[in-house]
């Protein structure tokens, strides 16, 4: 039995449009953090004298703050997905909601 609701919300414009929003949106940055990752994982693979270059004088190398940029941009790329989880998919979802409730 399908549920006449969710019939309509499936069939809603604005579902439609957030439903493409949100995934290219996703795809997107998913692709991104898979490209800084893997690239990362590549140079620790490939070109570890690179990374295994001291900072300074101390035993610091430079894959260490590479390896932790690595982290704060999946802080970052998450904090960005959120904000617009939020704000516009959060909006369209409440309009859709209206709209289908009447």
């Amino acid at each position: 039995m399908i549920d006449p609701v969710v019939d309509k919300i499936q069939t809603h414009p604005k579902y439609l449009e957030l439903r493409a929003k949100r995934n290219s949106f996703g795809w997107g940055l998913t692709l991104l953090m898979m490209v800084v990752y893997y690239g990362y994982i590549a140079m620790i693979a490939f070109n570890k004298p690179f990374l295994a270059q001291p900072i300074g004088a101390g035993v610091t190398t430079l894959g260490i703050p590479i390896g932790m940029g690595v982290i704060v941009f999946t802080i970052l790329i998450t904090g960005i997905y959120v904000r617009r989880a939020n704000s516009e998919f959060d909006e369209l979802t409440t309009a859709i909601l209206k709209d289908v409730s009447k």
